[in-house]
């Protein structure tokens, strides 16, 4: 890669790990599923009158919106605001890879070879060290909240591998208008109307920025950075500077929210990182015998090295 598109990919990194920083300033002004609803409003509106119409049939529009939109952002912004520190969320949340690469071995029939199983097996004992970190750190609500957001983003991938959309920017822009409605709801009758009037007449410009950079910076812009180096560079190439996500996520939350990175944390993101690395960056065992026309493996958005969406075109901002 070029340095000038090196420096970009790292830069989207750091905007991504940072994002879970402006999330937890976020809780304070909203409640989560309001917050996880204005954020896909803003990001949808205008951006959907400029992208063009869907380039991918509806029903996977729908289902990636449901997944990931709904209910992977819903328990993520749900289980940090039961207290799940934004660094350690920015970690466990990682687990996705394991997620995905299981789920597509049932569905898409990916075999996982034995490195990817190893890697696995290593990051699933980093959020097992994760966990015992969190025990000492937040409740329990949280952090499991935050690994059903993983599974769910888990199934998210699977979805948009088999979606394979041409367009990464208009598939999100469009992804991100299905949850809007549904989240609003949800909001109104779980968290009620006297809180989200509450917290929308208390809008500042505090709480103004966070929705702008949720949705404009780390939504638009981070996707459409993403799927600009990926149609210029092999996934591969790509695919790695995502597990920085983690790194700049646990940084920026020490540094602007003063939380504590304790050993155990360390030894859980080493654990973490290098266990999705092995999962995501390394060749399934065995390709399904029944060929599928719309498997992603011949649609350009991963390459025969890399087996997660997630790491490889499909990296949603938190």
């Amino acid at each position: 890669m070029r340095p000038v598109h090196t420096a970009l990919a790292v830069f989207v990194a750091a905007v991504w790990g940072f994002n879970f920083v402006v999330i937890e300033i976020g809780l304070g002004h909203f409640p989560p599923l309001l917050l996880s609803a204005l954020r896909f409003l803003v990001a949808a509106v205008p951006a959907v009158f400029f992208v063009g119409p869907p380039k991918v049939a509806w029903k996977w529009i729908v289902g990636v919106g449901v997944a990931l939109g709904i209910a992977k952002f819903g328990l993520l912004f749900t289980g940090m605001a039961h207290g799940m520190p934004a660094g350690l969320s920015s970690l466990v949340l990682q687990v996705q890879a394991v997620f995905t690469a299981v789920i597509a071995a049932f569905v898409l029939r990916e075999r996982p070879g034995r490195v990817r199983i190893a890697g696995m097996g290593v990051a699933l004992a980093g959020i097992a060290v994760a966990a015992v970190d969190g025990g000492t750190s937040g409740p329990v609500l949280g952090f499991v909240l935050v690994v059903a957001a993983a599974a769910c983003w888990g199934v998210s991938n699977v979805l948009t591998r088999r979606a394979a959309p041409p367009d990464a920017l208009n598939f999100m822009v469009w992804v991100c208008a299905v949850p809007v409605l549904p989240l609003f709801a949800l909001s109104l009758l779980i968290e009620g109307p006297e809180r989200d009037l509450a917290a929308l007449g208390a809008l500042d410009w505090s709480g103004a920025a966070v929705i702008g950079y949720v949705a404009w910076v780390s939504t638009v812009f981070g996707f459409g950075a993403w799927g600009y180096l990926l149609r210029r560079y092999p996934a591969s190439s790509v695919a790695p500077f995502s597990l920085l996500v983690p790194v700049f996520g646990m940084s920026s939350a020490a540094l602007v929210l003063g939380e504590g990175i304790s050993g155990l944390r360390w030894a859980a993101a080493a654990l973490l990182v290098g266990g999705v690395a092995l999962t995501s960056l390394t060749p399934a065992g065995a390709k399904a015998r029944t060929a599928d026309p719309v498997r992603s493996e011949d649609s350009g958005w991963t390459t025969g090295s890399t087996g997660s969406p997630v790491v490889a075109a499909a990296r949603p901002a938190p």
